[in-house]
């Protein structure tokens, strides 16, 4: 992959196949290996990581997960294509050209005036 050329990449999370291939079918299966490597996160926290696709990662829990499950980083995370551009939509008529036509500035006057 080079450059622009390349794409934009996404990825697949895989730590919830990675634990069912090495018999962790718990998500608390992972809080005390987490602590003994020094990452305290709480029941929910850990679930969150296995069921979702985390969106920001500490790298030490990264590696932590690594050492734990004996496997490699890409067996946790799978690059892939972005599936495809999302097309921003623009407000009714603005393509159109305004050519001329500017808007005014609006006058405040007193109550009197």
């Amino acid at each position: 992959m080079t450059g622009a050329a390349a794409g934009k990449l996404d990825y697949r999370w895989h730590l919830r196949q990675v634990m069912a291939t090495r018999e962790m079918f718990s998500t608390t299966d992972l809080v005390e290996p987490l602590a003994a490597r020094g990452i305290t996160l709480s029941s929910s926290q850990v679930y969150r990581l296995v069921v979702e696709r985390p969106e920001r990662l500490s790298l030490r829990i990264l590696m932590a997960l690594i050492d734990i499950l004996q496997c490699r980083l890409d067996d946790l995370i799978e690059p892939v294509p972005v599936a495809g551009q999302v097309s921003v939509s623009k407000a009714a008529g603005a393509d159109a050209p305004l050519g001329g036509l500017r808007p005014k500035r609006a006058r405040i006057t007193g109550a009197g005036s």
